[in-house]
């Protein structure tokens, strides 16, 4: 047990980083001993609090160490939370208990009881923010033996969504499926991966200003009982943060693009690119279809057909006016 605290709190909401963390905690216990010396279990309303106390201060077979993993800790009774409270101000020496869940309060009596037993006891996992995840596939990628492909990696967040679990296990197949090249490529995400994750508008709303139809057309297939209304307000606003992007350009001041519209600068790069492919004279073409398309709508025209109509045209911006 050398180099063991008495209890880790495994906390955070990456699911990825919680699972490696347990997997590297339970391969320092005797493999020929874990059947002994490992007591895995899940919080339930009807855990009982004298069988946790028993199991934590049983003496591990051999001169290992025993491990007491307990999952979704912060769904244990209070009796229970209040035992273990007890038990970790004199700890069984021969035990390490190690409690995992995705959020714990810190203010609650059962997180300050594990922090107190060392500097290192609670390991934060904290979610890898959904902007940051091509960057960190990326780099898994390489981990693996293969080179994903910035274009590729995007893909794949949009097609699984933003689980690091789901993500590994479908770069994981990724890799073995592209090994013989070295490469994964959109077109490997595309074939091999289904999509799983719910379009979020934002993904449609920059295939249409960069003029993507086909991908745009796709995402939209892929939204479930999408409101026509909803979509058009959000895409009517993305043309005019592309018009004040666009007059902002046109006077050489593009650094102001990001301040303008509110937002930081990494959300506007997006904007300020698709800006380039129109003119003025068509943003504002486009602005007017927008209007036009709202009035179908509300007129009792087929929704479907107006607002697909708009994304071709916008899609096409030279064919708007």
């Amino acid at each position: 047990m050398a180099g063991l605290l008495p209890a880790y709190l495994i906390v955070g909401g990456d699911q990825l980083k919680r699972e490696t963390a347990m997997t590297r905690l339970k391969a320092r216990l005797d493999e020929g001993l874990a059947a002994f010396n490992l007591d895995e279990r899940t919080a339930s309303g009807d855990m009982d609090p004298t069988d946790i106390a028993i199991s934590l201060n049983t003496l591990p077979v051999g001169d290992a160490f025993r491990l007491v993993l307990i999952h979704e800790a912060n769904k244990l009774p209070k009796p229970v939370s209040e035992t273990i409270v007890s038990y970790l101000s004199n700890p069984n020496p021969g035990c390490v208990l190690c409690l995992e869940a995705e959020t714990l309060a810190k203010n609650t009596r059962l997180y300050k009881s594990v922090k107190g037993v060392g500097q290192r006891s609670v390991i934060e996992c904290t979610p890898i923010k959904a902007r940051d995840l091509p960057a960190y596939l990326i780099k898994h990628a390489g981990a693996k033996g293969v080179r994903l492909d910035a274009g590729a990696a995007k893909e794949l967040v949009s097609r699984v969504g933003e689980s690091t679990v789901l993500l590994d296990r479908q770069l994981t197949t990724l890799a073995e499926l592209c090994a013989a090249s070295g490469r994964i490529t959109v077109e490997d995400v595309e074939e091999h991966v289904a999509r799983t994750a719910e379009v979020k508008p934002w993904e449609f709303l920059d295939k249409v200003a960069e003029g993507d139809a086909a991908r745009a057309l796709e995402l939209y297939g892929n939204m479930q009982s999408p409101s026509h209304i909803a979509l058009l307000s959000l895409l009517t606003r993305r043309v005019r943060e592309l018009i004040c992007a666009r007059s902002l350009m046109d006077r050489g001041q593009a650094s102001q693009v990001a301040s303008e519209l509110g937002r930081q600068e990494w959300q506007v790069r997006s904007v300020v690119q698709s800006s380039r492919r129109f003119s003025q004279a068509q943003l504002v073409a486009c602005l007017k279809a927008c209007a036009v398309c709202e009035r179908k709508l509300k007129s009792g025209e087929d929704p479907e057909t107006s607002f697909l109509k708009l994304v071709l045209q916008i899609c096409h911006p030279s064919k708007v006016v």
